[in-house]
């Protein structure tokens, strides 16, 4: 009886040193994979990142757009039909013999 007891107990401790180090090894591996800071998280900030800087891109798009508008309206450059038209639309106003076209 105590020889089949020392043979489990050193099976045991021949088994336990892997099984530890491979149970260390796989929760590492799975946080690596799965956790806060995981390859899965920085693929999703990835994605992120990509359409947060598409959003920038539209953003910087309008507003250029927004000071080539205003640019028009500035005294000394001074665009008439710009300035016609921004008056139209803020006043409502039409002149008797035009048509106005609502889209």
């Amino acid at each position: 009886m105590m020889f089949l007891s020392k043979k489990w107990s050193d099976l045991a401790r021949l088994v336990t040193v892997p099984v530890f180090g491979a149970l260390v090894v796989g929760y590492f591996a799975y946080h690596s994979l799965k956790g806060d800071h995981g390859l899965t998280a920085y693929l999703k900030l990835a994605g992120e990142i990509i359409k947060a800087e598409q959003v920038l891109q539209e953003r910087r798009e309008e507003r250029l757009l927004i000071e080539r508008r205003t640019a028009l309206l500035r005294p000394d450059n001074l665009d008439l039909d710009t300035l016609d038209e921004r008056a139209r639309v803020v006043l409502n106003l039409v002149e008797r013999d035009e048509r106005v076209i609502l889209d």
